[in-house]
């Protein structure tokens, strides 16, 4: 981590980029180049699997900058104990969604702090449950067709689709978004990283 407090996103992700944002930290975005299917997941359970993957993301940055600190993440739907992650196109999105709208499924974000040169590492899953509504037809196509599931860990964005397709959810927000704020950020500062704006401070 660099004097200012700057750590490094592991992710390309908008949407964790902004929920970091939003809440007052300063860092860098630089992709990992991990090749998913490359992770060994076989025989883990799904929690353990986003943590695994996250872990990976985050040494695979960590490598190229050992005096960083380097938060990783990854999000994946459980839906009856079989690991769900991005449609590859439409048809295997609307397969997805079919299945996951049908009943309660769990959204798991996997999280990963790496910081190679003070030999630091954690990796650590978090779970929100989601409880959908049935969705109509005429909506279910409409979405399909607007390509917003498109890069979504089931194929849908819960900032997009909330009062549409979401009846209730029971655990993190942000964590179906794609990034566990709640879990995160007392992790970022046990590690040294704080806001530009320290909000658990009290203003004069």
């Amino acid at each position: 981590m660099k004097p200012d407090g700057t750590f490094i996103l592991a992710s390309a992700s908008p949407r964790r980029k902004l929920l970091l944002q939003q809440a007052g930290y300063r860092f860098e975005v630089i992709p990992s180049q991990v090749d998913e299917s490359n992770v060994d997941i076989c025989g883990l359970t799904c929690e353990q699997a986003a943590a695994r993957l996250a872990l990976a993301k985050a040494q695979n940055v960590a490598a190229s900058y050992p005096d960083c600190l380097v938060l990783a993440a990854d999000t994946v739907v459980d839906s009856d104990g079989t690991l769900i992650g991005k449609a590859a196109d439409a048809a295997e999105a609307e397969v997805i969604l079919r299945r996951l709208f049908r009943k309660p499924h769990r959204v798991i974000t996997g999280i990963a702090l790496v910081w190679k040169s003070r030999k630091l590492e954690l990796s650590e899953s978090c779970i929100t449950w989601v409880y959908p509504k049935k969705i109509p037809e005429e909506q279910l196509a409409a979405y399909l067709a607007s390509g917003d599931w498109q890069g979504k860990a089931g194929a849908y964005g819960i900032q997009e689709v909330n009062d549409a397709f979401v009846e209730r959810i029971d655990g993190s927000f942000s964590n179906v978004v794609g990034l566990p704020m709640e879990r995160v950020e007392p992790l970022l500062r046990q590690w040294g990283a704080v806001p530009v704006l320290d909000r658990t401070k009290k203003r004069a």
